[in-house]
């Protein structure tokens, strides 16, 4: 089995007996009604490497005093059980102990709505990881409901897909214009390349983007793609980005000595030979020639 399919199982186990042990220390000994939580960011795309953080939230059927007590508690007890296994508390607070990522399946469509409405910065960052989300316990109705009401709110107002191309449209280029890798140039990572902004993100956000506009509910990067390549208008575009971000996966997971979350990010150059060197520049390449027409074909069409 593919040793980044393993991890992310891994994970998956370890945070479904996060969530049993806090549902165990709930007084009420079944929850009051029906919910879904999920997890999002790499975790939601079933990409996580050997150290991540926590990005999650709770969906419930229905929002009474009851139902937002117990729920309240129970998002307190999850994030506090994930940071005690080892999956640090998430800065952005994107949490089930965070109300804004814990409601009711009503209290959700209000605030998909509100953050697609709103100008912000932030409202399209929210809505791209809850795009990002996959279900780890619960009702899977609940979560693909409401992505499909992100799906038909970007059919009837074009500009949606205008704002989260705006959000994305910038990456850090990494490839000099005589062919060479970029690297941090000061710091602890210096001789560095940030696989995580340089190499993962122009895929991630590019095909994520592509399937937003398609109502793809699919929420890891292959699976997207595979999806996509059925459409012939992407075959072409598509083309190599399978293969280029699962050997990212493999780079990635080379990096065996992390200590620290942000450790699982840089690859330093100088440990590659020059064949290993020769590859990275061809992933990184591909992913900015995938990024620049993504954008380019999603601005013709609206």
């Amino acid at each position: 089995m593919n040793t980044s399919i393993s991890l992310n199982k891994f994970h998956d186990q370890v945070m479904l007996k996060v969530l049993e042990v806090a549902k165990g220390k709930m007084k009420q000994s079944t929850p009051p009604c029906e919910f879904t939580w999920f997890i999002t960011g790499s975790g939601g795309r079933f990409e996580q490497g050997l150290i991540s953080d926590q990005d999650h939230g709770l969906i419930y059927e229905i929002s009474n005093e009851e139902n937002d007590i117990y729920f309240k508690e129970l998002g307190e007890e999850i994030s506090y059980g994930m940071n005690c296994v080892g999956y640090p508390y998430c800065n952005g607070n994107i949490m089930s102990s965070n109300p804004t990522w814990r409601k009711s399946v009503e209290e959700w469509k209000i605030q998909l709505i509100e953050w697609m409405k709103n100008e912000r910065w932030e409202s399209i960052r929210y809505l791209q990881i809850f795009y990002d989300g996959r279900v780890l316990y619960g009702n899977t109705e609940y979560l693909s409901d409401l992505k499909s009401v992100i799906f038909h709110y970007q059919l009837q107002h074009p500009t949606l897909l205008q704002r989260f191309i705006a959000n994305v449209k910038h990456i850090k280029n990494v490839i000099g214009p005589m062919g060479q890798l970029l690297v941090e140039q000061h710091g602890v990572y210096q001789g560095c390349v940030n696989l995580k902004y340089s190499a993962f993100l122009p895929y991630v956000n590019a095909v994520r983007l592509l399937s937003i506009k398609e109502g793809i509910f699919e929420t890891s990067t292959i699976d997207r793609i595979d999806r996509l390549k059925g459409k012939d208008e992407y075959k072409e575009m598509l083309r190599d980005c399978k293969e280029n971000f699962i050997t990212l996966t493999k780079y990635r997971l080379s990096l065996l000595n992390a200590q620290n979350y942000d450790d699982t990010h840089y690859l330093n150059i100088k440990i590659l030979s020059k064949e290993q060197k020769k590859e990275i520049k061809q992933i990184l390449k591909c992913g900015k020639r995938l990024h620049d027409e993504v954008i380019e074909l999603t601005l013709a069409k609206n």
